[in-house]
């Protein structure tokens, strides 16, 4: 396959090559940073490989101090993003033990509780973006939030996160979905005050491929916490389901026949400057092919959704890996290329959503943003097909 060697997982590959890139003193509390890195502490979990979780702890505990405390980190910037290197804790504390990890998390919680939010109840993406709801935050916060609830929550505080997780979901997916498409745009402006909002919808101009990406892998995540005690929450767990099916056909409608992939703005493949973006098509086959494997497909899309996520994993395969071999010969590493490295709303200097400013973000190779769920989606493709 595009003249990689296949000999060995390349989940296993992949992790190993941002090993042997990424050192202790580069970890930031950081959405990205958590992503990779917890891509392979799943990894070390499902392998018995000890060295990938003691990696992620040594990362981790550059950040940790004995006190709980996390450097860098600000509760009062209010920003999403810095809720998901969270997710990784939970893991933390359950294997080790360190209680320096529980008082980390219960830091995050606590932004969570006093987090802003719109007048719908959303959770705004960060304090310096008022009003608004990104797709991307659902992913930054709700499978934090949603672990949370089951292991430390009970009564009536269990059942009110757990409605307000699926009302987070519920209120993005209303306001943002295009009636035609079934796509999701970027983000919502309850305010209708920023330049790149509708005025009579408050959504941005466009699909954004990394975004509904976030959102899909954030439901399904979410939807695996719930499963094994959905009948505590049975509702919540529907309403969720519903959301997922209702994303899978214009997943598959998208999705560019020739490659596989699907592209940075999901829309508009035919356009001049468009292209196949791997974080975003990383994510995709990761949703479909885990909805597969908790059975969460109805039966009648089961193999239209295996084959479309099998279809997208041998497109990242054949035209968005390569493998770097050392001077001798004896070695190699890995690299994924096409990651879009940044795409946002506002700000300064400001980003207006545009089709041209979609495509025109720079882009290259070995990006967290999609080295993190292309491990998540190896690893689930992986166990599929073996």
């Amino acid at each position: 396959m595009a003249g990689i060697n296949m000999n060995g997982p390349i989940s296993v590959r992949m992790a190993q090559s941002v090993m042997n890139r990424y050192e202790k003193a580069q970890m930031l509390w950081h959405y990205e940073h958590g992503l990779v890195l917890q891509s392979i502490f799943h990894l070390g979990l499902k392998t018995g490989n000890e060295e990938f979780c003691s990696y992620v702890k040594t990362m981790y505990d550059e950040k940790i101090t004995p006190s709980g405390d996390i450097l860098s980190y600000k509760e009062n910037e209010y920003n999403l993003d810095q809720i998901n290197p969270g997710k990784v804790l939970f893991l933390l504390y359950s294997k080790y033990g360190e209680e320096k990890y529980k008082i980390a998390i219960e830091k995050l919680r606590e932004q969570l509780c006093k987090h802003p939010r719109t007048k719908s109840g959303g959770y705004w993406h960060k304090l310096i973006y008022p009003w608004q709801m990104w797709l991307d935050g659902l992913y930054m916060q709700a499978p934090f939030y949603t672990e949370y609830a089951f292991k430390y929550s009970t009564g009536a505080e269990f059942a009110n996160s757990l409605k307000d997780i699926g009302h987070q979901f519920s209120i993005i997916e209303s306001k943002a979905r295009d009636e035609k498409t079934g796509l999701l745009y970027h983000a919502w402006d309850e305010s209708r005050q920023q330049k790149w909002a509708n005025p009579d919808t408050g959504c941005s101009p466009h699909f954004w491929g990394r975004a509904l990406g976030w959102y899909c892998m954030a439901i399904v995540d979410v939807l695996e916490i719930i499963q094994p005690s959905k009948a505590l929450c049975e509702e919540v767990f529907e309403a969720l389901c519903g959301i997922t099916q209702r994303l899978i056909d214009p997943l598959i409608n998208f999705q560019d026949a020739q490659s596989g992939l699907w592209y940075q703005v999901l829309d508009k493949g035919q356009e001049a400057g468009n292209y196949t973006e791997s974080s975003a098509s990383s994510m995709y086959v990761y949703f479909m092919t885990k909805m597969l494997r908790l059975g969460l497909i109805e039966e009648n899309k089961i193999n239209i959704v295996k084959k479309s996520a099998y279809t997208g994993y041998q497109g990242l395969l054949n035209l968005k890996l390569q493998e770097e071999l050392s001077s001798d010969g004896t070695q190699s590493q890995l690299h994924l290329n096409d990651i879009c490295f940044v795409a946002g709303l506002g700000g300064n200097p400001y980003r207006d959503g545009s089709y041209e400013y979609y495509i025109g973000e720079p882009k290259g190779a070995d990006d967290f943003k999609g080295v993190g769920p292309f491990i998540l989606a190896s690893m689930e493709q992986e166990a599929l097909n073996s």
